[in-house]
């Protein structure tokens, strides 16, 4: 809470308030944990495998479909990156992804008690985000699908929510290209904000990694749908498990829900110890003073300015003589012209 005096000096511009709104601070936990709930649930809600891409069928008989693949919303995922990649609050940092926070908690840039609320908040974000776009397209998702919610065939809408392995793909071939995919993205995020790498310029990081995200998705992401975020992917497959679609969702694709999430985690490290060793190794870093080495310098100055002043104080005492011990009585001291320093005892 705000200290009583505190209250009073601001009273003056808070006229005609009957009650105190200040709710002290808030824990780091908290914000962390707001944060990236908050922004990884416009990062699902602003491009996941939107109801954009279910197929919609017009007055004339056409078909419009946003997305020409929907396992491939590849514009929709980088667009919606520099709305939401600026928002970083005094942490370190909105990941919105859970393969970049174990990384940076691997690789020492970040604590490891702070994975689990990252990864909490990422995961409610992405549930509740699945949650929003089932409502706002229910319709249209029971009017293409024909009231059956089907996870695979022609008329499938659980590819909205999550990836889903196509037929020409195998399983272990889908693993090797979300670990490709997911290590190019973590080596690039790095090589964007290395501060000691030439990196982007201040204000365009959230441009450039939305171009990347772009990139990747419009190049490599035909094949499993690049993932490439366990939090963006097994909270809405969880949300469709209990929305209606059943136990499919984990059956598909020779069950192929749990490769969106190890294999982004393995990816995203691999990515990181390849950007230390060839890159971040080769760039000369500037040696850093330490915190203890600075406060001594402080506090050597400081004692340097208070001798100088006591000196220049003592400077100007009247004169004083001084007696030997052994002498038995007070002798009169004849007046000395000028001033004499003090000795130090």
């Amino acid at each position: 809470m705000v200290p009583a005096e505190h209250l009073a000096e601001g009273a003056g511009s808070r006229q005609g308030w009957d009650c105190d709104l200040s709710l002290g601070t808030v824990p780091e936990e908290v914000t962390v944990g707001l944060s990236e709930h908050l922004n990884t649930w416009k990062t699902k809600h602003g491009s996941s495998r939107q109801a954009e891409a279910v197929p919609l069928q017009l007055p004339d008989g056409l078909l419009a479909c946003a997305s020409a693949d929907p396992r491939s919303p590849a514009e929709g995922d980088g667009a919606r990156v520099p709305g939401r990649v600026p928002e970083h609050v005094r942490h370190d940092g909105a990941h919105m992804n859970a393969a970049v926070s174990f990384t940076a908690c691997a690789l020492g840039r970040m604590s490891w008690k702070k994975f689990p609320v990252y990864v909490l908040g990422q995961f409610l974000g992405s549930f509740t985000a699945a949650a929003t776009i089932y409502g706002l397209f229910y319709t249209a998702i029971l009017h293409f699908s024909g009231g059956h919610l089907a996870v695979t065939g022609p008329t499938a809408t659980a590819n909205i929510f999550a990836t889903y392995l196509p037929d020409h793909m195998t399983l272990w071939w889908g693993f090797l290209n979300e670990v490709v995919l997911t290590g190019m993205l973590q080596l690039c995020l790095l090589a964007i904000t290395d501060k000691e790498n030439n990196p982007a310029l201040p204000g365009t990081q959230a441009l450039v990694t939305g171009i990347l995200v772009v990139i990747i998705g419009a190049s490599l992401g035909m094949n499993t749908g690049y993932a490439i975020n366990p939090s963006r992917d097994l909270p809405p497959r969880f949300f469709t498990f209990i929305a209606g679609w059943g136990k499919q969702v984990f059956r598909a694709g020779e069950n192929w829900w749990w490769v969106p999430v190890v294999a982004p985690i393995v990816g995203a490290y691999l990515g990181g110890i390849v950007y230390l060793v060839f890159i971040g190794s080769g760039i000369p870093r500037e040696p850093q003073e330490s915190e203890d080495s600075a406060m001594n310098e402080e506090h050597r100055i400081t004692t340097l300015s208070k001798t100088s002043a006591h000196l220049s104080v003592t400077s100007h005492l009247d004169p004083v003589s001084r007696v030997p011990a052994n002498t038995s009585s007070v002798q009169p001291v004849p007046p000395v012209n000028g001033s004499i320093l003090l000795e130090s005892f």
